[in-house]
């Protein structure tokens, strides 16, 4: 994680308990981090998710890699190094979502084992749940999907650093949810992941 620069500051402290947001909002807040290649599906069970969640009058928010990249990381591109601030930044984000209540719902790539352990890790610090879904594809079915033309590019070389292609992806090797979309449909998909939110116990 970064390194803390400004040296002349404290952390205040509310009296807004966890307890307190739980009995107001009615569900405890928690971070649902979808990680897998390019084209898995990862924004695409996000945004059926909230509706889902939302439908059901929960609070829950997702925050989608290329729209972070749009605002918030808007200064980071795909070296190493900027994959892991770009981690980093929305890793403080989620946990800010989940500590106010927020079932947050975060969809990156995340390729990098040691990028998402030190996500979990500043959770667990904080006492906020969070959970990795692990959106299995196959390369093969992401480079078939390729919606946005990615995987042709990086093919041709015309991008540099793809992740599956020349940039590594390290999986998950203890995920709390395992989804394999190149072997389930978007509906299945889905309602594997509000099974498992519901298996939480996060609403009231």
């Amino acid at each position: 994680m970064a390194e803390q620069v400004a040296t002349n500051i404290t952390f205040h402290e509310g009296t807004v308990s966890a307890e307190d947001r739980v009995k107001n909002m009615g569900q405890q807040g928690a971070t649902l981090w979808f990680t897998g290649l390019s084209a898995s599906g990862k924004s695409t069970i996000a945004v059926a998710v909230e509706q889902v969640l939302l439908s059901r009058g929960h609070h829950a928010y997702r925050l989608d890699g290329d729209n972070i990249r749009m605002g918030l990381n808007k200064n980071l591109g795909f070296s190493a190094d900027d994959r892991a601030e770009n981690i980093r930044r929305i890793g403080e984000v989620s946990k800010l979502f989940a500590d106010a209540g927020v079932l947050s719902i975060a969809s990156f790539i995340s390729p990098y084992t040691a990028d998402r352990d030190a996500v979990r890790a500043l959770h667990a610090d904080n006492g906020v749940p969070y959970f990795e879904c692990y959106i299995d594809c196959s390369l093969e079915a992401a480079e078939e999907r390729d919606p946005k033309g990615l995987y042709k590019k990086a093919r041709a070389g015309e991008i540099k650093g793809f992740t599956g292609i020349d940039d590594p992806y390290e999986e998950p090797t203890n995920p709390e949810l395992h989804i394999k979309t190149h072997e389930d449909d978007l509906e299945t998909c889905v309602a594997q992941v509000i099974e498992f939110i519901d298996a939480q116990n996060l609403f009231a």
